[in-house]
């Protein structure tokens, strides 16, 4: 949690609690903004709005679900993640994508943001 409240501190110029007792709506609402900048889904080549749900905090860790919407028939998932590595070329995170069923775990890294699913 403390590398995504630097990330969103530096990248919008403004301290945020994400995870904390302290947490405010405007971080909330700021998260969002930075996941709609940082996680791009194509779905069959067209790009698709990803909706933040919600999240939970394990230990250090916060955990975030999101979701796409309006997919009829899905043939091909082109997944760009450049969340946290855009700064810190070091940091890691994990996607966890389900789709009518099925799941796939995917690393990304600041040399591996994108992943494409073939359905």
């Amino acid at each position: 949690m403390d590398d995504l409240n630097l990330a969103l501190e530096k990248k919008y110029g403004k301290k945020t609690n994400l995870g904390l007792e302290k947490e405010t709506v405007e971080d909330l609402n700021l998260l969002k903004k930075y996941f709609n900048e940082n996680l791009i889904i194509k779905v069959n080549g067209q790009t698709k709005p990803v909706v933040f749900m919600s999240k939970d905090v394990e230990g250090d860790i916060l955990i975030c679900y999101c979701r796409v919407s309006d997919v009829a028939k899905l043939q091909t998932a082109e997944i760009n993640n450049t969340l946290l590595t855009h700064w810190n070329s070091e940091q890691q995170n994990i996607l966890h994508f389900n789709a009518f069923g099925e799941k796939k775990s995917f690393l990304f890294t600041a040399s591996n943001k994108t992943e494409v699913l073939k359905f």
